[in-house]
């Protein structure tokens, strides 16, 4: 039976010759009063940390070996200093001159699992709590703990994020351990291990082995939970080949919507599917020429009269969205689904750029191009992509392309290109209508794109407008600018003649990048000093 505050009490005012010490000695030959002044001082400390006694517990297994290097002084000091920020009031300030060092600890944390390091036992729980506050962290933060993190996340309530089934513990376990755990313990892992653990092993196998991941998924497919089958499959994405055609095949009859619908989905990134066929022949019967008109060759569309039950076994849903009609429902999931190779023999054109120039006729432009533009995004079709894209120096919303998303369709671009059109649009059209088109672009910012936007907040700038404007691009340029253009805006910290409210502003905010640009350069340095040789 427990001992009570009340007993001990009773017991003092009795005295231990009257009554008998409701607790055991801690040492021989103690004597009770000390026996119970010991108990007495333990139960005031609970007392006072509000914490009810409980029965000892078993010590946890040592945490896991990580063999990665540790961080070199400097990074380590770095980090701490990026953690303790987190906490110190500084996200989000876009005021004054000076950094905000939360907006660079995704970047940071980027390139140090980039040199292979291992983060600091002591930051460990800083960096779990860094990560809980913030999703878009988890995936790096967890990374860069590795098995020692997710030991100890085991031990704490508040982190059990990090043992979800999700993208961030998966690749926790599969950067810190991922050969191993594939290994020898592999398959006591996938039968006993969590969740996060069974994708890591899963991601792991795949990489080393792609088809001895998928025969280990598909010895418990048929127990696994509808959620967990359809995270299962988002990692059948890497190493995606067509020996995982009748996989997926078969789990295009599963009984879950989500699961068959992300089973086509991958199916039609494979050309020679027989599902793509599928798809090929039946958006065929939609989409023809017609070159019997007088002002020359026009796309006609007859749209599928029905949705029936092959159709949906291959990924197409049955009911529209609000306000949308179902045969141009029906359509647009059957032609961005096609392969693309399909249409130059359909139309009879000799390219792409040929295909999206002819007219469609009776309205169905939209619902034809936003279909392409979400096949060749899924497809990563740099040629299609790029006709449907047209040059930069065009409007960026043209009459009656609504559906056009041009940073979508960057993203199947090579980085190089994408800069470049990104570069030539804000030349032309400014930054108002960029922001979007610059977050798809790889960062550093490639040339002549950091240029582009440099000379676009100095016209900004010459044109009287405020730095508060812009300060999403800002936002951006700080994460995103190369470094080294730090010294070419520091020309720009000089405020014109004129405009002498805008410019002391403009003045402080291009003092605050030129600050985030350098401090990025130096934390690149200590990363890189210390850094593995292959890594640097």
């Amino acid at each position: 039976m427990t001992t009570t505050w009340n007993d001990l009490v009773t017991t003092a005012l009795l005295g231990t010759e009257r009554r008998a010490v409701p607790v055991g000695v801690r040492e021989p030959g103690q004597e009770p009063a000390g026996a119970l002044l010991d108990a007495a001082a333990v139960r005031t400390v609970q007392r006072r940390a509000a914490l009810l006694p409980v029965v000892a517990r078993a010590r946890p297994e040592p945490a896991p070996e990580d063999a990665r290097p540790p961080l070199p002084a400097a990074a380590r000091r770095r980090l701490e200093q990026l953690l303790a920020d987190r906490s110190g009031g500084g996200g989000g300030r876009r005021g004054g001159a000076s950094p905000d060092l939360t907006e660079l600890l995704p970047q940071w944390l980027a390139a140090a699992n980039g040199h292979g390091f291992r983060a600091p036992e002591a930051l460990l729980p800083a960096l779990l709590e860094a990560a809980r506050a913030r999703s878009d962290l988890r995936p790096e933060a967890l990374a860069l703990g590795g098995p020692r993190a997710l030991w100890l996340a085991r031990l704490n309530p508040q982190w059990k994020y990090a043992l979800r089934g999700d993208a961030a513990g998966g690749a926790a376990l599969a950067t810190s351990g991922g050969v191993a755990v594939a290994g020898a313990e592999g398959p006591r892992v996938w039968e006993e291990g969590l969740f996060a653990e069974r994708v890591a092993v899963l991601a792991a196998l795949r990489r080393r082995d792609p088809a001895a991941g998928r025969e280990l998924l598909g010895s418990t497919w048929a127990k696994e939970r509808a959620e967990d089958r359809l995270m299962f499959l988002d990692v059948l994405r890497e190493q995606l080949s067509p020996a995982d055609e009748p996989f997926l095949e078969q789990a295009l009859s599963d009984r879950s919507r989500n699961v068959r619908s992300t089973a086509a989905e991958l199916l039609t990134t494979l050309p020679g599917s027989a599902l793509a066929a599928r798809m090929a022949a039946r958006a065929r019967a939609c989409v023809a020429l017609d070159r019997t008109t007088d002002g020359g060759p026009r796309i006609v569309v007859e749209a599928p009269p029905e949705c029936d039950a092959g159709m949906e076994r291959d990924g197409v849903v049955a009911k529209p969205p609000s306000g949308r009609g179902e045969r141009s429902w029906w359509l647009s999931q059957l032609v961005e689904a096609a392969p693309l190779e399909i249409w130059c023999e359909r139309l009879g054109v000799g390219g792409a750029a040929e295909a999206v120039a002819l007219p469609v006729a009776d309205g169905w432009q939209p619902d034809l191009h936003a279909a392409w533009c979400r096949a060749a995004v899924r497809q990563a079709n740099a040629e299609w992509s790029r006709a449907l894209l047209g040059p930069a120096a065009h409007p960026p919303a043209p009459q009656g392309s609504s559906w056009l998303d041009p940073a979508r369709l960057l993203s199947a671009l090579p980085a190089g290109e994408r800069a470049a059109w990104v570069a030539e649009f804000i030349a032309v059209h400014g930054l108002s209508e960029a922001f979007r088109l610059l977050g798809v672009c790889a960062v550093p910012w490639a040339e002549p794109l950091g240029a582009a936007v440099v000379d676009a907040l100095d016209s900004a700038r010459d044109a009287g407008g405020y730095p508060w404007s812009f300060s999403g691009v800002m936002g951006l340029a700080e994460r995103c600018l190369n470094p080294a253009q730090a010294d070419r805006l520091s020309v720009l910290t000089t405020a014109p003649g004129g405009q002498a409210m805008a410019s002391d502003y403009w003045t402080e905010a291009f003092q605050r990048l030129i600050g985030t640009l350098r401090l990025r350069a130096t934390m690149q340095r200590e990363l890189a000093e210390g850094a593995p040789e292959e890594t640097r």
